[in-house]
């Protein structure tokens, strides 16, 4: 049985990873092209994630959605949201139904 990572463990690996070079680190580089760039390699990933489940092709899902979670926090990173504030707002919400929370949004 291998040692338990986490997405925590991920997020602070790509914490440490924006404080190297982008010849070092694809973390490092994603963050050095912006925001767009890391949101259209998020897009990408989801696309291909959703393909996958379609598909029903299960080994090709898991990898995607390794890629999306991944892509996904570089951009949370880059836009300054820790994944502990994502996870808050997800306890926050699931203290009601879903159908509960959609409606009490302003927004």
């Amino acid at each position: 049985m291998t040692e338990t990572f986490t997405l925590h463990d991920l997020a602070a690996l790509i914490a440490q990873r924006a404080q190297a070079t982008a010849d070092q680190s694809y973390t490092k580089s994603l963050l050095v092209s912006g925001t767009g760039r890391i949101a259209k390699k998020f897009g990408e990933e989801a696309v291909e994630a959703v393909v996958a489940a379609v598909q029903k092709d299960r080994n090709a899902l898991k990898l995607e959605a390794a890629d999306v979670l991944y892509h996904l926090l570089v951009l949370l990173q880059d836009g300054g949201v820790s994944l502990q504030d994502v996870i808050d707002e997800l306890a926050w919400r699931t203290r009601q139904s879903g159908h509960q929370e959609k409606a009490s949004r302003t927004s």
